[in-house]
């Protein structure tokens, strides 16, 4: 069928992938009046891994990955720059608070600002993409389309910083801001951690079954990069299936799940059926079949990793074991200008007030 080959085309181009794009994201979060949550936060990622960490209770900037101390052997001031942006930052996350609320005619309450923003770097190509984007309470505010170069205001509240910003230039400035010192920042990085971040790791795969008439979950975790797909096959045919995705572990690998509705096959059949695992850059598959003894049901999963808890809710996108949540409901975002310690960068990714 149509489906089942576009399917196959897309896995054939998901195998040669090879980690061709990295990426490079910096993740903010200002909020006021809630409680036992910092006032302000800010996390830098690579390829999905937390290297950087800053909220407002501890008021410094730390890495996060053992091999992020080699930046110092290029920047020797770098984690006192890096402090130092993000107390400025976090003055900025309480103005850009204050002046939506004006904007939304509130006064008090709880509320978040939300802001992402980094670069892709084609290793292959050498191409170079940028983001930019904000949300308040959970909801898109203003953001760059990378490829008109211009502003999207999605809120009518946003409308008077779209025309700030498109009067000032402020979106040439963030493109020569991602296609040079953010590009150099993700390739220094990049190198920095080439084992950690290039490395392959397959998981460990299990089957789950909450009870006898629920559906059989494959589950997969402790696998990396993220770059993976995991999906059900019958007799070597791939079935459509709801795919939970990927999600982060505390330790820096991933985990997925894919369920699968057996309660109208014969217990006999169940061998026809297996959980096939794929990973960029790992040419083989990695095929469990499914065995009815291997089963785990309630009470017999202890050593599973437990799926990362919530906090709040996903749109607010405060994560317990890493701070990313899928572009919608808006990332958590971070101020670009963290990356470098030169003062004409504050004016250009620091000091964008809304």
């Amino acid at each position: 069928p149509f489906t089942l080959l576009f399917i196959d085309q897309a896995l054939i181009y998901f195998q040669n992938m090879v980690y061709l794009i990295h990426t490079l994201r910096y993740f903010e979060t200002a909020s006021s009046q809630i409680s036992g949550f910092p006032q302000y936060v800010s996390v830098g990622l690579v390829n999905d891994l937390v290297i950087t960490h800053y909220d407002s209770n501890t008021k410094r900037t730390v890495p996060k990955q053992e091999w992020m101390n080699r930046v110092t052997e290029d920047e020797s001031q770098y984690w006192e720059t890096e402090t130092q942006i993000n107390v400025n930052n976090e003055q900025v996350g309480k103005y850009n608070i204050e002046i939506v609320k004006q904007r939304l005619n509130e006064i008090g309450g709880s509320h978040l600002y939300q802001r992402m923003s980094g670069c892709d770097w084609n290793d292959e190509t050498n191409e170079i993409r940028g983001y930019f984007q904000t949300a308040f309470d959970g909801e898109d505010f203003i953001s760059l389309d990378w490829e008109t170069q211009t502003w999207v205001a999605p809120k009518q509240q946003a409308f008077d910083t779209k025309l700030r910003w498109e009067r000032n230039g402020v979106a040439l400035r963030y493109k020569d801001y991602f296609d040079h010192r953010c590009a150099d920042a993700l390739k220094r990085y990049v190198r920095y951690g080439e084992k950690t971040l290039k490395r392959k790791e397959l998981p460990e795969v299990w089957f789950l079954q909450k009870s006898s008439s629920s559906w059989v979950t494959c589950f997969a975790t402790g696998f990396y990069p993220d770059r993976a797909m995991l999906f059900w096959t019958k007799d070597g045919e791939e079935l459509l299936e709801d795919w939970g995705g990927i999600l982060p572990n505390h330790d820096g690998t991933f985990q997925s799940s894919v369920s699968l509705d057996l309660s109208s096959v014969p217990t006999g059949d169940w061998g026809r059926y297996s959980c096939v695992f794929q990973l960029s850059g790992v040419k083989d598959d990695l095929i469990t079949k499914l065995d009815p003894g291997l089963i785990r049901t309630n009470g017999e999963t202890d050593e599973v990793r437990e799926e990362p808890q919530l906090e709040f809710s996903c749109s607010v996108c405060l994560h317990t074991a890493t701070p990313v949540c899928p572009l919608q409901p808006p990332y958590i975002g971070q101020v670009i200008a963290q990356v470098y310690k030169h003062t004409e960068c504050h004016a250009v990714a620091g000091g964008s007030n809304v």
